[in-house]
C-alpha cells in the first residue's frame, strides 16, 4: 500500500512543485534582477544597496499616506472647499514644523553611533501615526492634522540621516551625485508602484491606504537593522573647523609611530586649540550654513526657487485643472497627465543625474533653472494645454537634478560632525520654498497665463541671486573633493 502511495503521490507531488515554481517564477525573476540593479558597481558590497531597498520601502509608504491624506483633504469636497481644506492643512502642519524642524540636525548630530535606530524609529513612528490616522481619514477630523505633522516630522528625520549616511557607503566608482541618483530613483520606482495599490485600497475603504502603510513602515524598520555597522561608526568623522570664512576639517587619526611623532601629534592638537581660543571659538561652536562655503549657499537659493516652484505647480495647476480641464478632457484625467508629466520629469533628472561622470554640480544646478525659466516664460507668453505638460515635466528634471547635485555639494563641502545639521537646516529651507509656493498657488486666481508669469518670476529671482555665484564657485573649483 505504501509503494502504491508513493508512485501515485510522486508524480502529484512533483506536479505541484512544478506549479508552484511556474507561479514564483515571474515574482523570484523581478526580485533577482530589483537586487541585482540595486547592488551594481559595488554598491552591494559598500552597502548602498540596502540603503537604496530602504529608501524605496520608505518612498512606497510615504505615497500610501499621501493617497490618503488627498483623497481625504483634496477629492472629497468641491473646488473652494479643497482650497479651505488644503490651506488648512498647510497652516496646521507646517507652522509647527517650523519650530520642530531646526531641533532635528542638531538632535541627530548627537547620535552618530545610532543612525540606524534614528532611521528605524522614524520609521516605526510613521507606523503607528499611520494607524492612529486611519481612524480620523474617513471623517476628516482635526484630529488628522497632528498625526500629519508627525508623519511630516518623521519623513524629514529619516530623510536628513539618510543623506548624511550616503558618503559612508559610497562605493568607490560611484560618485556622490550618481549614488543619490541612484537612491532617489529607487524611491520613484516605488512610489510609482505603490500609488496605484493605494489607490486600490482606497477603493476598499478610506483607510486601507494607512494599514498598508503601517505594513510597509514595519518592514522599513526591521530593514533598517540591515544596514552594515559602520553606519552607526563614528570612525574617521571630522571636527569642524573655520579658517577665514570656509569650512575645512582634520580626521581623528591616532598619533603618528614613535615618541618624537606622538609629542608633534599632541603639539599640533595643543596649537588647534590654542587658536581656536584667540578666535574667540571657546565652545566649539558648529558652523551655521552661512559658513559652510559659497557652493552650498548659492545652491541652497536656487533650489529653493526650484521647490517654490513645484509647490506652486502641486496647487495652482490641481485647483485650475478642476475648474478649467486640459483641451476638453476630464478634469481627473487632466490632473493625471500633468501628475505624469511631472513624475516622469522627475524620474529623467533622476536617471540623468545617474549617469553624470564629473560634471560639476554647481554646474548642474545653474543650468536646470536657467532652462526652468526659460520654460516657465515661453509658457507665459503661448499659454496652453501642452505648455501645461512641458512646465511640469521640466519642473520634474530640474527639482530632481537640483536637489542631487545640492546634496553632493553638501556631502562634499561641510565637515561629517555637522553635516547631519547641514541636511537638516536645509531640508527645513526647501520644505518652507515649498510652502510658501503652495500657499501663493492657493491664493493666487485661476488664470492659467497669470499662473505662469508667477512661475517665472519666482524662478527669475533664484537665477539672479544664485547662477552667477554657481558658475564663479564652479571656476574655483572644492577644497574637498571627496568627503568620507
Amino acid at each position: 500500500m505504501g509503494a502504491i502511495r508513493s508512485v501515485e503521490g510522486g508524480p502529484l507531488r512533483r506536479t505541484a512543485r512544478g506549479a508552484g515554481r511556474v507561479l514564483r517564477a515571474p515574482f523570484t525573476a523581478a526580485a533577482r534582477g530589483v537586487r541585482r540593479a540595486t547592488h551594481a558597481h559595488g554598491a552591494g558590497e559598500s552597502g548602498l544597496g540596502k540603503l537604496i531597498e530602504l529608501h524605496a520601502v520608505n518612498s512606497a509608504g510615504d505615497m500610501l499616506i499621501t493617497v490618503a491624506l488627498a483623497s481625504t483633504v483634496f477629492f472629497s469636497v468641491p473646488t473652494d472647499q479643497a482650497r479651505g481644506r488644503v490651506a488648512l492643512y498647510l497652516a496646521v502642519t507646517m507652522a509647527p514644523f517650523t519650530l520642530l524642524a531646526p531641533v532635528i540636525g542638531p538632535l541627530l548630530d548627537r547620535l552618530p553611533h545610532g543612525r540606524r535606530a534614528a532611521m528605524a524609529g522614524a520609521m516605526l513612528t510613521r507606523a503607528l501615526l499611520a494607524l492612529t490616522m486611519s481612524g480620523a481619514v474617513a471623517t476628516g477630523g482635526l484630529e488628522l492634522y497632528p498625526a500629519a505633522l508627525g508623519v511630516l516630522v518623521a519623513s524629514k528625520a529619516y530623510g536628513v540621516v539618510r543623506s548624511a549616511v550616503v558618503p559612508r557607503l559610497l562605493p568607490p566608482r560611484i560618485s556622490l551625485v550618481k549614488a543619490n541618483s541612484r537612491v532617489t530613483l529607487g524611491g520613484l520606482l516605488a512610489t510609482g508602484v505603490a500609488a496605484p495599490l493605494g489607490a486600490g485600497l482606497h477603493t476598499i475603504g478610506p483607510e486601507f491606504p494607512l494599514y498598508g502603510a503601517f505594513v510597509v513602515f514595519i518592514l522599513g524598520t526591521v530593514l533598517s537593522f540591515s544596514l552594515p555597522h559602520k553606519v552607526d561608526s563614528a570612525k574617521g568623522e571630522a571636527r569642524a573647523r573655520l579658517v577665514s570664512g570656509e569650512p575645512s576639517a582634520y580626521r581623528r587619526t591616532p598619533a603618528p609611530g614613535g615618541k618624537n611623532g606622538a609629542k608633534r601629534w599632541k603639539a599640533s592638537r595643543k596649537g588647534s586649540k590654542k587658536s581656536s581660543k584667540k578666535n574667540g571659538n571657546k565652545k566649539n561652536r558648529p558652523p551655521g550654513l552661512r559658513t559652510v562655503g559659497s557652493s552650498v549657499l548659492h545652491a541652497l537659493q536656487a533650489n529653493s526657487a526650484l521647490r517654490m516652484l513645484s509647490g506652486f505647480l502641486t496647487f495652482f495647476l490641481a485647483f485650475l485643472l478642476r475648474v478649467h480641464p486640459l483641451g476638453g478632457l476630464s478634469p481627473a484625467f487632466s490632473l493625471g497627465v500633468v501628475a505624469v508629466a511631472a513624475g516622469g520629469g522627475n524620474a529623467l533628472g533622476t536617471a540623468i543625474g545617474a549617469l553624470l561622470r564629473s560634471r560639476g554640480p554647481e554646474k548642474t544646478i545653474a543650468l536646470v533653472l536657467t532652462v526652468s525659466l526659460g520654460t516657465a516664460v515661453v509658457a507665459a507668453v503661448f499659454y496652453g494645454p501642452f505648455f501645461v505638460v512641458v512646465v511640469a515635466a521640466v519642473a520634474g528634471i530640474s527639482q530632481a537634478l537640483g536637489k542631487q547635485s545640492l546634496d553632493s555639494l553638501i556631502q562634499r563641502d561641510v565637515p561629517e560632525a555637522v553635516r547631519t545639521s547641514a541636511f537638516a537646516r536645509s531640508e527645513t529651507l526647501l520644505q518652507m520654498s515649498w510652502v510658501v509656493g503652495g500657499a501663493i498657488g492657493i491664493l493666487l486666481p485661476l488664470n492659467g497665463t497669470l499662473g505662469m508669469a508667477v512661475a517665472a518670476a519666482v524662478l527669475a529671482l533664484g537665477a539672479a541671486t544664485a547662477v552667477r555665484g554657481l558658475l564663479a564657485a564652479a571656476r574655483r573649483g572644492s577644497p574637498h573633493p571627496r568627503v568620507a
